[in-house]
This record gives structure tokens, C-alpha cells and sequence, in this order.
């Protein structure tokens, strides 16, 4: 606009240069008779100075987009999750290649400072549908701002508590793989069980997942204890479980580390006990080789695809990614497939989202319930020999 507004003043004062001549040229044709006086000296015209041309004007905030839809990918870039959120928008940014898609843009906000915030930026700039946030208390926060807009909310959380009113979970929910590994035990003999969890909300909804699933399955629940994550609790936990003993398989519904320091000391009072695990062992890179664990059943996403796509990962970013970068993988592929019937320009098809034949993902089939809660296709594994086997392949699709 600086440039334009200049062209404008050098045509005025060419203007202006026309306009004198023109009028030297009319008042040189023209003679007028002045009496004989005293000379009056003219009146000197008062000096003005040239508008001064005006700057452009430039929107704030990144360029508007109009040829590609506008996603915002909210995740804590920095303090204490900035690695797992960075190895999250690394994901998205490897999926976008391996798509080669055109159509998608996505913006990334760092959540560390506010998610409220984030989310308010991200929309001013014009997201029209968000990826993310990570953590619960982010998506409780930015739900209700995102839907006063009308864009849904993608989150990465398996907190089932925040799910719904245009918030959708992507997270691995530990009742999922708790209902798949009883009903996998069921299926193998076991009819009576026990189980292990921690204190917290985590253990509370484990708890509950756990008694249902093994009611729908036709089981009996011997005793069901739990522990705080401190020293020795464990110990103390087991002990009143093996007052209980015997029971055909135990749940111990926390990490794999937890889980192989039960099992020895549950074996004592149940030398055949099957030891039964949740999603929350496939993060863990020393599962195969921890003998407590041996012969035990753990349900989850499979590792099949999540290999190679780590592999790529490693040779771009030069460093392994965390484990539920998958998920970031996962919500672009989505984002990807419904943007070929996603006009531009237009709000996000959130009804698309609902698709009952689901997605496909690094991770398996997967599909959102009314609930917004994902289902996803589990397999069950068994640790066996030193390495974890695949006793129960996951379906590849759904059923209508």
C-alpha cells in the first residue's frame, strides 16, 4: 500500500505541474490595462506539505489460508510435557508427508502457557477444527471455548470424564483393554479373578471396567484390592489378595513395572495364576525381558504398523518417539480422509466423525462411540520366551 500511495503522489504533483502551466499559458493570451500605482506585491501561497503516504495494512496473526483447511495442533511445547508434545508435532508433520496432502495446514500452539489461551489464538487465526490438547484439565478448559465456535475438539486424552459436547478421545481407555484381556481369559478357562489397582482416578475407573467385564463375561470377582503408589504397598496389597487365594487370573491395573513386582508374590499363594495387564505395559521398551511377567496376558493396540512408522520417525527426527505420538499420526490421517469431502472455507463436517465404519490408523481400526470416546480394535499378547507374542489378533474392522 506504501508503493500504491506513492504512485498516487507523483500523479498529483504531476497533476498540479499541468494545472500551472495551463494557467501560465491562459494568462500570457490576456492582456489587462492596470492603472498607474504603487505595486502591490502578490500574496505568496502558504506552504503545504504532501500527504503523507500511508503504511500497509497487515492482518495479524499468520496469513490467512484460502486454499488449504485451516488445523490447529494444540500441545504443550514446552515445561515439563514438551517432550511428548513436540514428539506429537512431529507426528503430525510426517503424516502430512506420507499423505502428501495439499488440502490440510496445521498450526501448532504451544499449550504449556494455557490451554484456554492457546485455544482462543488458534481460533482467531481461523482453525476450523483442533488436534489436541493432551492432558484432561487442558481439554475440560478448551471444550467450551472451541464449541462456542463451533469447532470440534480432537483430543489425544483417555480420560473419558472430558469426552463429549464436541470433544472426541483419541487416548488408549484402560477399560477397553481390561474388557478385551478378561474376555480373552474367560475364553481360556479362567472363571474366577482378582485384581490389583492403584489409588487415584485411574484406578477407580480400572476398578469398575474390571468388575463389569468380568460379570458381562460370566466370571466371579474373588477379591479386588487396592494400593497407594508408595513403597511397599504393593506388598501389602498382594497379602490380603492371597487371603483370598486361590483365583484363575489377577488384573494388576498399572504399569509393568508394578505388575512384575506383584507377580512373584502373587504366585505364592497361586502358582498357576494367570497374570492379566493393561494398555499402559505397551509403553514400556523392557516388557519381554522382565521374568515376573512371563506367561502373561495384556491387551492393546498392535506394534505392527507403530515399527515401521518409528522407524521413520528416527531416520527425520533423529531420536525414537514416544509412544502415543501415534495418536498425533493418527488424528492427521483422519483429518486428511474427511477433508476430501470438506468443502473449503466451510466448518469442519463433525458428523463425520461418527462414521460407524471407522478409521484406520498406525494403531488399528478405531471409531468415535456417541459417548466421543474411540473404540479401538485390540489384539491380546502373551509374554512368552522373551518376547511378547500376539496370542489374539485384533479385527480389522467394524461390524455395523
Amino acid at each position: 500500500m506504501a508503493d500504491a500511495a506513492a504512485v498516487r503522489q507523483r500523479s498529483w504533483w504531476r497533476g498540479a505541474r499541468w494545472v500551472a502551466m495551463m494557467a501560465a499559458g491562459l494568462l500570457a493570451g490576456c492582456q489587462t490595462i492596470v492603472p498607474r500605482g504603487p505595486a502591490v506585491p502578490p500574496e505568496r501561497p502558504q506552504p503545504t506539505r504532501p500527504a503523507e503516504p500511508r503504511p500497509p495494512v497487515v492482518d495479524e496473526g499468520i496469513p490467512r489460508d484460502v486454499e488449504r483447511h485451516r488445523v490447529a495442533l494444540l500441545v504443550p511445547l514446552s515445561g515439563a510435557n514438551a517432550g511428548v508434545g513436540r514428539s506429537i508435532a512431529n507426528a503430525t508433520q510426517l503424516a502430512l508427508l506420507d499423505t502428501g496432502s495439499t488440502e490440510v495446514r496445521i498450526t501448532q500452539y504451544d499449550t504449556a502457557a494455557g490451554a484456554a489461551a492457546a485455544a482462543t489464538r488458534a481460533l482467531a487465526e481461523g482453525a476450523q477444527l483442533i488436534l489436541g490438547p493432551l492432558l484432561a484439565e487442558d481439554v475440560r478448559a478448551v471444550t467450551p471455548i472451541a464449541r462456542a465456535r463451533g469447532v470440534p475438539v480432537v483430543s489425544f486424552s483417555n480420560d473419558a470424564g472430558v469426552a463429549g459436547n464436541g470433544a472426541y478421545l483419541m487416548g488408549y481407555a484402560p477399560g477397553q483393554s481390561i474388557e478385551r484381556v478378561v474376555a480373552y481369559a474367560r475364553g481360556r478357562g479362567v472363571t474366577s479373578f482378582a485384581g490389583l489397582v492403584p489409588g487415584g482416578l485411574y484406578g477407580e475407573r480400572a476398578s469398575t471396567a474390571f468388575l463389569r467385564s468380568v460379570e458381562g463375561a460370566g466370571g466371579q470377582v474373588v477379591s479386588l484390592q487396592t494400593y497407594a503408589r508408595v513403597p511397599g504397598a504393593v506388598g501389602q496389597a498382594v497379602a490380603r489378595l492371597n487371603a483370598k487365594a486361590p483365583f484363575g487370573a489377577v488384573l494388576v491395573a498399572d504399569g509393568a513395572a508394578t505388575a512384575a513386582t506383584a507377580a512373584p508374590l502373587v504366585k505364592r499363594g497361586s502358582p498357576s495364576v494367570r497374570v492379566l495387564g493393561t494398555e499402559l505395559w505397551n509403553s514400556d521398551t523392557g516388557l519381554a525381558t522382565r521374568p515376573g511377567l512371563a506367561g502373561a496376558w495384556f491387551a492393546s493396540v498392535g506394534d505392527t504398523l507403530y515399527r515401521q512408522y518409528a522407524a521413520k520417525y528416527r531416520a527425520r527426527f533423529g531420536a525414537a518417539p514416544y509412544r502415543l505420538s501415534s495418536l498425533g499420526y493418527d488424528s492427521v490421517l483422519l483429518t486428511v480422509r474427511i477433508a476430501r469431502d470438506w468443502r473449503l472455507n466451510q466448518p469442519f463436517p463433525e458428523s463425520r466423525l461418527r462414521d460407524p465404519d471407522g478409521f484406520a490408523g498406525i494403531d488399528g481400526a478405531f471409531r468415535f462411540g456417541r459417548d466421543g470416546v474411540a473404540e479401538r480394535a485390540l489384539e491380546v499378547r502373551e509374554i512368552r520366551g522373551g518376547a511378547v507374542v500376539t496370542v489374539s489378533p485384533a479385527p480389522g474392522s467394524f461390524g455395523r
